[in-house]
């Protein structure tokens, strides 16, 4: 995900991270953020691979400036090091977060769209309706939940959760 160099001819260091760049919590990022020097240069593929939240992006930038470091985004063509660097930056920032934020509204109107039409999301449901009705008479002839996850191929916790349900709406 990153690396830096203290200099173009000299050694560079790859700080390679797996964690997605819209979350915070991602070690590799916070090694990276200890461990940079005045000088150095924090060089990262494209920008959304840094944060894909506008004020993450600026808090990451302003620890990199603070520490008089630079840096630059190959993809987009950044370089902090300049002025017209900086304001392109943040630039393509406002720019990331306005779609990231679309993809969440867009998301969000399809799910409610999908759920006004009868569908739900998730997996479909291991047990068919007849085989839960089963479940419940076999239960309460005197078949265990251990007994019925291993005829009926599901998990335990499945049965219990099936034979909760039964009896909350028996209530």
């Amino acid at each position: 995900m990153f690396y830096k160099g203290r200099h173009v001819l000299q050694e560079k260091i790859i700080f390679e991270e797996t964690i997605s760049g819209g979350r915070w919590d991602r070690p590799k990022l916070h090694e990276l953020l200890n461990y940079i020097r005045e000088g150095d240069t924090i060089v990262v593929w494209k920008l959304d691979r840094l944060s894909r939240s506008l004020k993450d992006l600026l808090f990451i930038m302003e620890q990199i400036e603070n520490r008089g470091a630079g840096f630059k985004s190959l993809t987009e063509s950044i370089d902090t090091t300049t002025s017209a660097g900086k304001m392109m930056m943040q630039m393509v920032g406002v720019f990331a977060e306005f779609e990231r934020n679309m993809l969440k509204e867009r998301t969000k109107k399809g799910l409610e769209y999908a759920k006004q039409q009868g569908r739900v999301g998730g997996r479909k449901p291991k047990l068919k309706s007849i085989q839960i009705q089963e479940i419940i008479q076999l239960h309460a002839a005197g078949k265990s939940a251990p007994e019925l996850s291993q005829l009926f191929n599901v998990h335990q916790a499945t049965i219990y959760r099936l034979l909760k349900k039964s009896s909350e709406n028996n209530s």
